[in-house]
């Protein structure tokens, strides 16, 4: 308990966890203050997901490497995973499917972006290992292409509505077992056949940060999982309302906002890593979180749809979306093929993820 104390007096990003209180407090004594619990819950999602990541890294680091690359895969999405659990129980497809979205785009631009700029203006020219950023962006392509099949089907006039509903639901479905068994040959292929091709380069410089004990990060891990479930419950029921006095859709929130918030803790550790030249590391999460939540979290979403969703959620996304995950996928491809960088290449992903950001926001979807 006092290692985790000692981390929290440390680090400044969970000083913001005195929020967790005050966000249940404040839903006690006015539950209608949608646009204030929306404000407290997203800093009180902040340092959860930043303590997540540390318990899910400590826990790693006594496991394996196997073992801890499996468990850093499985649950470096935690965070955005209960909150589109959360969403899915209260029906709010349309924020789900833009928080997957949201992710899959930020972090192959924004995220992607930001550690090249910042690295690169420490170090003129950084390198990473290409076999592992490849391998990912084809798992994103595979994925993207899987996404894109749904909105194909709903564009064809030829096909009676009702019956195309059910072909999109059928087909979500089977794309949903398909990108699951995608994933795990993914994970089976990158940490047990050929482990030795992901090796990073010895170059960089080592993190000096302490793992917490087993136990101590066993309880964190469990404990605030707990908090982030009920966290994002106060978030999914004032999204709307507060999206609305911010002039927000709520394809927006879950496409922004969610990507940004659920995604800090990954962010952090991507741009500390950038910072150090330890870019395979930074790569590694940007890439690997994206194709976690496009191979693993959107055909869970879809088959725990049919049992706790109000509806069966299909893989439908609105164009802009597909297009956006699309444009996104083949940008992360071309930029890391060479295994280089420099910070020029981190501003040409960062201007590209503004430039759906600004769309986004003045053209809102007008359907799920």
């Amino acid at each position: 308990m006092n290692s985790l104390l000692a981390e929290i007096r440390h680090n400044r990003m969970l000083w913001l966890l005195v929020f967790v209180p005050i966000t249940f407090i404040a839903k006690q004594l006015n539950h209608e203050a949608h646009t204030l619990l929306f404000i407290l819950s997203v800093l009180a999602i902040v340092p959860l997901a930043a303590l997540l990541s540390h318990a899910t890294e400590s826990v790693a680091a006594k496991t394996g490497d196997a073992a801890g690359g499996l468990l850093n895969a499985t649950l470096g999405n935690l965070t955005e995973l209960v909150i589109a659990l959360t969403a899915l129980r209260a029906g709010e497809y349309m924020l789900v499917k833009a928080s997957i979205a949201g992710v899959i785009v930020t972090n192959t631009l924004f995220m992607l972006g930001m550690c090249f700029l910042l690295g690169g203006l420490k170090h003129h020219v950084q390198e990473f290992n290409r076999l592992s950023a490849r391998t990912q962006a084809g798992l994103l392509f595979l994925a993207t292409i899987a996404l894109m099949l749904p909105s194909a089907i709903a564009g064809v006039d030829a096909i009676d509505t009702v019956a195309q509903a059910g072909y999109i639901r059928e087909l979500s479905l089977g794309l949903a077992v398909v990108l699951i068994a995608a994933y795990a040959l993914g994970m089976l292929f990158s940490l047990k056949t050929h482990r030795d091709l992901f090796a990073s380069a010895a170059h960089g410089e080592e993190d000096g940060e302490a793992p917490l004990p087993i136990g101590v990060a066993l309880a964190t891990l469990a404990g605030v999982t707990v908090l982030v479930a009920l966290t994002s419950e106060v978030f999914v029921e004032s999204v709307q309302q507060a999206a609305e006095d911010f002039g927000m859709s709520q394809a927006f929130v879950g496409f922004i906002v969610v990507a940004l918030v659920g995604g800090a803790a990954e962010m952090a550790s991507a741009f500390s890593g950038a910072r150090k030249n330890r870019l395979d590391l930074s790569v590694g999460i940007a890439l690997g979180s994206a194709s976690q939540i496009a191979l693993f979290v959107a055909p869970v979403m879809v088959l725990l749809s049919y049992f706790i969703g109000p509806a069966p959620m299909d893989l439908q996304f609105w164009p802009g979306a597909v297009l956006m995950m699309f444009v996104a996928t083949l940008a992360a491809a071309f930029i890391t093929v060479g295994g280089r960088s420099a910070w020029f290449v981190g501003v040409l992903l960062l201007m590209v993820y503004l430039v759906f950001a600004m769309t986004l926001y003045l053209l809102p979807p007008k359907v799920a």
